[in-house]
């Protein structure tokens, strides 16, 4: 009886150590696959990654970008030859236009890039921003175009004559301000859709356009600067320390900034401005800045001769930056 008792003893232990053998093979196995697939998607994040920075865009499809915080700037493979004259940043897109209605857009902050159209006229567009979750591109010919994605644009009716063209385009306070030849100063404020007429103090052309702290602000030929405080409706003079031609401004830590034959800035809103000191000294001729942009606690300009300067104390003093480039450069921002 004892024996009997003893062999059924043994029996149960041998099935229990069996058990227990293949119950800790199953949560290995269930370890090793989580482990597994918490490294494909940390590998997957990382590789997504691209630095954010300064891209200026210019002559023959020129494209040059910079990771540094615009300390040093290398040339990125340009789909097209075409002249490209503005470049703008938004809802994770960078988006460049210019010579014969050529649209390239960039969603990997600017490594690589897409050519989207040749707008059917053909036309030269001068310059393009976003605001409201929307793309105003600028022309030749008072040619406005407007996109929700950078990609597909639709052509928009504006009120300009053929001899004025479009020069700059900006956005502020759910209003877009557009400038271009003679003085001409038009407006929308239904996303772009539509266009009026704004009253403008000046015959003279202008060539940027700006907005911030509530106050428009444009920039032209001779020196020319003009404001505007009821949205857009209408500008009025500001004092410029400067007749030179100026081309570009921006508006950021309470400052506005415009670059063209000298680089000049306002810390009044937009009243008044004086000369700030530029590595480039007079930049007239070859050298003339056409953009600026800002980002990052950096302002950066860019011009002729693939000219570019940084300024990291708010605009006050300038510095030359090496470029990899000859080609004029037209437009720069910054991408997020």
């Amino acid at each position: 009886m004892n024996k009997v008792l003893y062999i059924i003893l043994i029996s149960l232990f041998s099935l229990t150590v069996f058990s227990c053998t293949k119950s800790d093979d199953s949560k290995t196995a269930t370890t090793d696959n989580t482990t597994s697939s918490s490294d494909d998607s940390s590998d997957n994040s990382s590789s997504s990654s691209v630095p954010r920075g300064f891209v200026a865009v210019g002559n023959e499809g020129t494209i040059v970008k910079s990771t540094d915080n615009g300390s040093s700037f290398d040339n990125v493979t340009s789909p097209g030859g075409w002249d490209l004259g503005g470049v703008v940043f938004g809802n994770t897109t960078l988006v460049a236009v210019g010579q014969a209605g050529v649209v390239f857009s960039s969603t990997d902050n600017g490594s690589t890039w897409n050519k989207w159209m040749d707008w059917v006229n053909s036309s030269h567009f001068n310059g393009v921003t976003f605001g409201n979750d929307i793309f105003v591109a600028v022309a030749d010919d008072g040619i406005i175009i407007r996109s929700t994605n950078g990609s597909t644009w639709n052509n928009v009716t504006s009120l300009t004559a053929n001899a004025n063209h479009i020069i700059g385009v900006t956005f502020g306070n759910n209003t877009f301000v557009a400038v271009g030849y003679s003085g001409n100063i038009i407006r929308s404020t239904d996303n772009g859709s539509s266009w009026d007429n704004a009253t403008s103090p000046t015959a003279n052309d202008l060539r940027g356009v700006t907005f911030g702290n509530n106050t428009f602000v444009a920039v032209g030929a001779s020196g020319n600067i003009f404001r505007s405080t009821d949205n857009g409706s209408s500008f009025d003079n500001a004092t410029s320390p400067t007749a030179n031609d100026l081309s570009g401004i921006t508006f950021a830590n309470n400052t506005f900034v415009a670059v063209g034959d000298y680089i000049v800035r306002s810390t009044d809103n937009g009243s008044s401005f004086d000369n700030a000191t530029s590595g480039t000294n007079h930049l007239v001729g070859a050298n003339h800045l056409q953009g600026v942009g800002f980002g990052n606690n950096t302002f950066v300009a860019v011009g002729g001769s693939g000219t570019i300067v940084r300024s990291t104390d708010n605009g006050t003093n300038w510095d030359n930056v090496t470029s990899p480039t000859g080609k004029r450069l037209y437009g720069v921002t910054f991408s997020e």
